[in-house]
């Protein structure tokens, strides 16, 4: 089966792991995979990530974090879609259920939060939220 949206299948393998409680969650590795990742470290919604080489092909293997047995990831959605892109200026950039969850660009200067964004001042294409 072909894949044309890489990224919203990793935001539901990290969604679908932490609705079923698991541990730990892996993906095919990629570039912007990798920044996303390190975004929701930083954050504070996973607990850690790390890239692994298995069957001589590169992995992503996120831990998930949780308070007790609740999630810390309520809810990760994909913003900007291959059939529509959304953008933003630093300006115009949401937040996310009043300041309580992160949204994720890619920017000029790479893939950023948006917290982070708005104090470099780039705006860019918002690829996911989360809280």
């Amino acid at each position: 089966m072909a894949t044309h949206d890489t990224l919203g299948d990793f935001l539901t393998i990290i969604r679908n792991g932490s609705r079923a409680g698991l541990k730990s969650v892996s993906a095919q590795w990629s570039t912007i995979r990798e920044g996303v990742a390190k975004i929701l470290k930083e954050a504070g919604y996973i607990a850690d990530y790390q890239k692994l080489e298995k069957d001589k092909l590169p992995v992503l293997e996120l831990t998930l974090k949780y308070n007790g047995k609740t999630a810390v990831i309520t809810e990760i959605n994909r913003v900007s879609k291959p059939g529509r892109r959304i953008y933003a200026g630093y300006g115009d950039i949401p937040k996310v259920i009043g300041g309580m969850g992160i949204s994720i660009l890619t920017t000029s200067k790479g893939i950023l939060s948006d917290a982070e964004a708005r104090k470099q001042k780039v705006g860019g294409e918002i690829l996911a939220q989360v809280w």
